[in-house]
């Protein structure tokens, strides 16, 4: 592990440590997630910018809006690295307004999917991007009715900015399902990674890539084949990188943060842990060859999956908790 690397993950964990602290009644998951967006910018996590963030959501939304919800932090943080956050969250909840407009349904979900396409295109394209995420959406719903929901509308979001056709991408992602989906258990985990694959552009050897990549991790007992990281193996696929130094970078990373404050086994998922290993292996790689081979729009892509993987993992253990203070 090379220093500049280590440092990183030196960082990464004192962020943890700061937004812990700063936000001890906030989702363990999310503060997490607003750690490693600080980390991906190589700053130290800046608390009270993010309380200001998250104190401005609050001045602009209702009680019971869902910018209040689980994505919060997360919002605050991505407010707090903007350089306008006033204006940022003002085009953030009038996207979320054209979305709602367009029949997608109040979340968490949409909240981050809002802000993506806020943050990542002009006003005069919003509307446009909206229409090419529903259209996204409601043709994954239509090949997949009982996988498609709200955790898919984030990748929409992302489809929508693309520059990919809506029929060409649909029919590409359903390429991809059929060659994946009898390698993995979860079809709702496999749409998500055919929505990546997709998000990268290369899709007549992605299948292939992914699955020898699997191969190598399984090799060294790491299983990201499972239902959460799934959609970060079709990430790594796409780094340039060859398959050994990616493996050995997230073995390295999870077994380094592993033995951090913060990260040991009673306070952090394997599944959870390994998301984050693969990211920051993922921010590594964008960091190597920024203005090279990786574009910018793959780039932003890598954190925009990340958040939604982040989100998912926060939303379901939510509901879970939820379902579980309900029975009893």
């Amino acid at each position: 592990m090379n220093e500049q690397y280590k440092n990183s993950l030196d960082l990464f964990v004192d962020n943890a440590q700061r937004i812990k602290k700063a936000f001890v009644w906030q989702n363990a998951m999310v503060n997490r997630l607003a750690a490693l967006l600080y980390t991906a910018e190589n700053k130290i996590a800046d608390d009270y910018a993010i309380r200001e963030s998250y104190e401005l959501i609050k001045e602009n939304t209702g009680l019971f809006s869902s910018f209040r919800g689980n994505s919060a932090i997360s919002i605050a943080a991505l407010l707090s690295l903007s350089t306008d956050k006033e204006t940022q969250l003002a085009n953030t909840l009038s996207v979320y307004d054209t979305m709602k407009n367009a029949k997608f349904r109040a979340s968490d979900y949409l909240v981050v999917a809002a802000y993506q396409i806020a943050a990542n295109t002009t006003s005069d394209q919003y509307l446009r991007t909206v229409e090419r995420a529903k259209a996204f959406y409601d043709s994954m719903k239509t090949n997949h009715r009982f996988l498609t929901g709200q955790d898919d509308y984030i990748f929409a979001a992302m489809l929508g900015l693309s520059d990919i056709d809506v029929h060409s991408g649909v029919k590409s992602m359903e390429q991809l399902y059929a060659a994946l989906k009898p390698e993995f258990l979860s079809g709702n985990s496999v749409q998500a990674l055919t929505q990546v694959l997709v998000l990268g552009e290369e899709v007549s050897e992605a299948a292939t890539r992914v699955l020898a990549l699997r191969d190598s991790f399984r090799s060294q007992g790491i299983r990201l084949d499972k239902e959460y990281t799934l959609s970060s193996l079709g990430v790594l696929s796409l780094l340039p990188g060859d398959r050994e130094s990616i493996v050995s970078d997230v073995s390295e990373t999870y077994e380094f943060l592993r033995t951090q404050k913060g990260f040991g086994n009673w306070s952090i998922a394997k599944q959870e842990l390994l998301l984050l290993s693969a990211a920051l292996v993922a921010f590594k790689f964008v960091d190597d060859v920024k203005g090279g081979i990786l574009t910018t729009t793959l780039s932003t892509s890598i954190t925009n999956i990340v958040i939604a993987q982040q989100t998912a993992i926060a939303a379901a253990a939510a509901a879970s908790a939820a379902a579980s203070s309900s029975s009893n």
